[in-house]
Parts: C-alpha cells; structure tokens; sequence
C-alpha cells in the first residue's frame, strides 16, 4: 500500500482499517460457548475507527498520509521530535525553536487527536506531542471544508495508538550525540470491553535550542523535558464507545549564549550604569519552563445512517521566561520575567447524515472558553532628555488577564453528482469574543472528478477566518514605559485583528504504475490583515501582529515508489508569502520598518522559496536500512540596498540540506518477545547551516541547524 500519497477517501464506502486488515483471523473471530462464530472486539473498534473518520474527512482537500511505518523508515523513529515528522510532509519549512511553516503560513496549524480538535497552547519551544504515540496521522491542507476552522493553514490529524490492537508494549533506551539520553516505554491491551494503551518518555540533551554559532557544541543549551500520554476507551455495543485520552508534559530549556557579545550602551551611546560590573556574554543564565496538560471525553455512536461524536475538552498551558537580570541590564538595558498562563474549555459535535444515495450531509458545533493570564516583572532604567540612561535599575510589574469565547457552526453536503465526479458545498460561521468582537459567514465548495481508476482532479474555493492567538496578544500598557530604557520608539498600538482571506486550490494525482505515484496541487490566497507573529525583544515568546494586506501562492510536486521491501517519497514545494503594511501591534518596530513595510510588499519573516524532503528504504529478514534528507532555500534575512537602506525581509540566507542515514536490526528473543537495535547518523556531511542570522521581522538571535551526530537505541518488545 502507498502511505503517503495525496488521496480523497471520501469518494468511496468505507472499509476496515489497515491495523484490522492485518490482524490474524484467530484474532478477529472467537468462538462463543455455543459454537456461534462472533466477531471480536478488535473489529468492531477498527469499525468504530472507520465511521469516525467518516464524521470529518477531508472532502476534496490535499491529504498526505503518513503511517507509523513512515515514522519508523525516518532517522530517529518514534524518538524523534514531532516537528520532524512535519518536516517531512509537502510545503513544510524548518524554523528555528522547533517551529515548521506550511504553505508558507506562520504558525495557523490545527491539531486534532481521534478527530477532535485540540485547543490552543501556549507555543514554546518544547514538542508537546509525542510521536511515539501516533499510529497514523494526515497532513490536511488547501481549501478546507467547513468542518475545519480557526486554524486554517493545514489541519494535523492525528489518530493515536490502542489497545485493542496492540497487546504488550515496549521499554527504550535512545542516546548519543549532544548528550542525548532518552528512556521510554509504551504499554497497551485490553480487558473485556476496555481497551488501554500508555506512553512516557525523559529527555535529556545538551542541545535543547538552536545553536546561535556555528560550533558543534552549545553554550548553555541543556533541557530536560517529560512527556506522558494516556488513552482509555470502552465499547459499550457494536454502534457506540466511550473514549478518554489526556497528556502532560513539563519542559525546561537554558537559552543559549553567544560569547564575545559587547556590552550595551543607551541611546546616547554609554554603557548602561551597573557601577563598572563587566559581563561575559558567555556566562549568561536565561531559562525558560513549559507545562502542557490536555484532557478530552469523547461519545461517538454510529447507526445505518447517522454517525456522530460529541467530545469535552479542557486544557492548561504556561510559559515563564526568567531573566539573567544583570546580564541583561548590561547587554540590552532592560530584563523582563514573564510568566503567561491560559486556561481553555470546550465542546466540538460533529455529525454525517446519508439524507439520500447521492447526498451525504454533516455538520457541527465548535464552542471553545478562553482564559489567559501575564504578569511581568520588567527592570529598567531611568532615561534623561538626550536619551542617557541614569541611576538605579528599578522594576516596573504589569500583570492583566482576559478572557475570551470562540465559537463556530458548519453545514455541508457531499453530493455525488455522479459515479466519478462528487462536489461538497456549504460553509461556516465563526464568532470571537476577545480583544475585538468579530464574526465571518465562510462558505466552502471542492469538486473531484476521478478521471479514471488512476487518475483524481480536484480544485476549490475557501473563504477562512483565524482569530488572533488570544495567550499571546500583548495586552501591557505601553506608558508605563515611557522615559525608560524599554520605551517604544513607536507608541502606536493597534488591537491585533482576525485574518480574513480566500484560498484556491488546484490539483491532480495519479497512480501512474502499480509501484509508482505522484501528485501536483497549486494554490493561491489573499487576505486581509494577514496575521504574522515574531519574537521581539528578548524574552522568547512569541508576539503576534497583523499586515494589512497578504498574498501568498505556490506549487507542490510529491511522488512515492514502493517495491517489494523498497519504499520512497519525494516532496518539494515553491512558494511565496508577502504582507504589507503593518496595522496592529505597531510599537513592536522601529519607525523605520513601519515605513518601509508601508511602502513595499515584504516576503513573510517564514516565506522559503523551495523546499524538499526525501526517504527511502529497504528492508529484508529482520534487517531495515533507510535515509531521508530536507532541503531549504533560506529562510528572510533584511537586505541592505544602496543608500543605507534596509528593506525588512528583503533577502534570505543562504541555501542547506542536510543528509540522516540509519539501519535497524530485529532479534527474536524468549517468550515472544523481540528486540530492536538502532544506529543512526544525523547531518551525515557535518554541514554548518543557518536558518536564521539574526536579522529580519521578528527575529532577536542568529540560529545554525545541528551539525553531525551519531545516535542509538535499543528497546525490547513484549
């Protein structure tokens, strides 16, 4: 079977799972006392699974699949990042703190565990999800149907690990490079109609961040991070099931330090007065600490022609950035603590009623309650008249919360106009109550025509509506700053707005041998008050804001070739993604930015021209080789143009590409049980590559890729 080819499953009926597909026939059948052959647990979840999937799916969107499979032919397997299992996908490029950017968008994913959405947290640097727990998961993009809302870019749709197929578990060990310590376990089965499945991890490593320079080894850069996910169900008939799955992670991260840095002046050009106290750049002692916690109790029930699900959802997020007090007031003028919290609820009902043969209707509600707290503890100095810094560092506490309410309806109809050709239509209507009172009518329509058995077309039309990250909004009153050393050059601060804009897409695939597939899907979107976020100033959380105007469009290209134990994928997507003109958040810039964003289309601080990705492997006995590499044309950078002026965003740096290799060897061991040894070597030609230079929108800090690593694993199957 091709994983990771685009495909539009709702064409057809549905049928069992893959993982059901695969279970031996004593495992699927059991003998009752009476002889009467009945069917087992395991294929009535693999049911449940598929009519679940029937409630949302992708109706005419790209779909890129990538199995647990995939996962495992990728450099690291389930020890690696999530981010790098987006990394892979079409359209997905690498940024600094672990962030990825589809489609040339910044941030805007959505995330849906078992088909149901996952409230926003907190974004940090830490991977809140863990791969280790996805059995398989859908990159879902382009002109989304109305089911999907709030976050538009892409939605990642993750179905999760269970019991019911998997009986036993594993413990790990993973380590290498970079001081890189990782155990872990996995554990999972069933019990009468329960069925359990658990995971956890501890990671430890010397290169927690981006390395701000080129060395192999960072200066003050070591995490320690925790993640544990748990997922419970109970089938409590052939038609319905109960389901509970929650997670919690806790990260702590050191920023690191660039040595050589000199000291800081005012902007009369003396060195802040710390009474003659020298710092060394390199000894600096920012962290910063993330805590995650998500909860989610799902219903679904399923009849002859009516399937739905109704599922509740809290979740807790936290950042606290602390400062290297002295070391900031003497480099930066200005050190700020900043702990932000935010609380959500919800309730999400998704339904698909069969009206008719040709006429398949769904639709749901979404209500999601928001409620955010900062308290800053920010120590400056004192500015004079011709701007020289005096006296004493002192603190300036500013702390706010606000609450906030999203909600949004959706109606649909998947119409079979005929054999080949199926055409869903309808829309959404989305409301939020936040730092500004918004609503947006959306409609939504796609069309696909299976040409012939090999052969899919499909365009269509979205008009989406993405309110601003309510956690993240600056809410601080900027007077409070006035006459100091953290003044705003600008003191214009318009209220960050939600994005409005229209996407197009366009695309075909085909199946164009037995062992080989290819698509190619081209989109277009325009928008008004692009939503962008960047880290401005020196804590490391990120900040959002709004350009008047944005437009982005590309091209994607993908192609898989499977044979016998060989498999390979190829991604590699153009794009470009440009705003203009600043028209929220503006104290965030200098005066200087803003006009030069006023009169210029800028490239989006996240727009890469090209990017790739590349896998292959092959396997026999109990032996598996495979490789991957990513490739990117740079990321923005500002350029200097003649006369002394800077266009932000207006270059990018310089091209990369990096090369993973591995191999992993199975052993049968006693009593089942199965052992799984892994090498694997990362940046496999020790390139030294930037993905950010320290300029640009939003940028505070230079970052370089990791450079060469030689990592290994063990762990024991049971």
């Amino acid at each position: 079977m091709n994983s990771e080819t685009r495909s539009f499953p709702n064409l057809f009926p549905p049928v069992l799972t893959a993982a059901a597909l695969a279970l031996p026939f004593s495992a699927a059948l059991a003998q009752s006392t009476n002889g009467t052959v009945v069917m087992d647990k395991a294929t009535v979840v693999g049911h449940l699974d598929d009519a679940r999937e029937q409630i949302v799916p992708s109706l005419g969107a790209s779909a890129y699949l990538v199995s647990a499979e995939r996962i495992g032919d990728q450099v690291q397997g389930a020890n690696s990042a999530f981010n790098q299992v987006l990394l892979r996908t079409p359209g997905m490029a690498q940024d600094s703190y672990g962030q990825v950017h589809l489609r040339g968008e910044h941030a805007n994913l959505q995330y849906r565990i078992n088909d149901v959405l996952l409230p926003e947290g907190i974004s940090g640097f830490g991977q809140e999800l863990d791969t280790r727990f996805v059995d398989q998961l859908q990159i879902i993009t382009g002109t989304l149907p109305a089911q999907y809302g709030f976050r538009t870019a892409g939605v990642v749709d993750i179905h999760t690990r269970s019991g019911a197929f998997l009986h036993g578990g594993e413990v790990g060990i993973y380590g290498g490079s970079h001081e890189t310590l990782k155990p872990s376990f996995e554990l999972g089965g069933s019990s009468g109609s329960v069925n359990y499945y658990f995971t956890g991890s501890y990671t430890h490593t010397g290169l927690g961040l981006e390395n701000p320079t080129a060395d192999t080894t960072a200066l003050h850069d070591r995490s320690d991070q925790y993640r544990g996910f748990g997922y419970l169900s109970r089938v409590l008939d052939d038609t319905s099931r109960l389901s509970l799955f929650f997670a919690v992670s806790q990260s702590d991260f050191q920023i690191p330090n660039r040595p050589g840095q000199p000291a800081g002046t005012d902007s009369a050009g003396n060195p802040f007065p710390l009474g003659g106290v020298i710092i060394d750049s390199a000894r600096l002692d920012e962290t910063q600490s993330e805590r995650n916690a998500y909860a989610v109790l799902a219903y679904q029930k399923t009849a002859e022609k009516l399937d739905f699900q109704v599922a509740g959802f809290v979740r807790g997020s936290g950042v606290l950035f602390k400062p290297d007090r002295t070391g900031d007031l003497f480099f930066d003028g200005v050190a700020s603590r900043v702990d932000r919290r935010i609380a959500s609820t919800g309730l999400e009902a998704n339904a698909r009623f069969e009206l008719t043969d040709q006429h398949i209707l769904r639709a749901g509600a979404t209500v999601i309650g928001e409620q955010a707290a900062v308290d800053t503890t920010t120590s400056v100095f004192a500015i004079d008249s011709v701007g020289a810094a005096f006296g004493s560092p002192f603190d300036i506490q500013d702390s706010h919360r606000k609450t906030g309410l999203l909600g949004g309806v959706y109606l649909q109809d998947e119409w079979r106009i005929s054999r080949t050709v199926t055409l869903n239509f309808g829309g959404r209507f989305d409301a939020v109550a936040a730092y500004s009172d918004e609503t947006q009518l959306s409609p939504r329509a796609n069309l696909v025509w299976q040409a012939n058995p090999e052969t899919t077309l499909h365009a269509g039309y979205a008009r989406t509506f993405t309110p601003p990250p309510l956690e993240l909004v600056q809410a601080g009153t900027l007077g409070a700053f006035a006459g100091t050393s953290n003044a705003s050059e600008v003191t214009q601060s318009s209220p960050v707005r939600s994005e409005r804009m229209h996407y197009f897409d366009i695309g075909i695939t085909r199946q164009i041998t037995r062992e080989l597939s290819a698509g190619v899907d081209a989109y277009y979107k325009t928008a008004r008050h692009q939503l962008d976020d960047g880290f401005f100033g020196q804590t490391l959380i990120p900040s959002p804001f709004n350009y008047q105007q944005g437009r982005i469009y590309g091209v994607e290209w993908t192609a898989s070739f499977n044979r016998g134990g060989f498999s390979s994928y190829a991604n590699v997507a153009w794009s470009k993604a440009e705003g203009r003109t600043v028209d929220s958040g503006e104290f965030l810039f200098s005066q200087s930015d803003l006009n030069a964003l006023r009169d210029h289309w800028v490239g989006l601080d996240h727009d890469q021209r090209v990017t790739g990705s590349f896998g292959a492997a092959y396997g026999w006995n109990r032996t598996r080789i495979f490789a991957d590499a990513l490739y990117g044309s740079g990321l923005r950078r500002d350029l200097e143009l003649a006369g002394g002026f800077t266009l932000p965003n207006g270059g990018s740096v310089p091209a990369y590409f990096t090369v993973n290799l591995g191999v992993e060897q199975r052993f049968d061991l006693q009593s089942h049980r199965l052992l799984k040894l892994r090498l694997e070597l990362v940046n496999l030609t020790d390139n030294s590559y930037v993905l950010r230079d320290g300029s640009g929108i939003g940028v505070n800090a230079p970052q370089y890729g990791a450079r060469f690593g030689v990592f290994g694993s063990a762990g024991v199957q049971f």
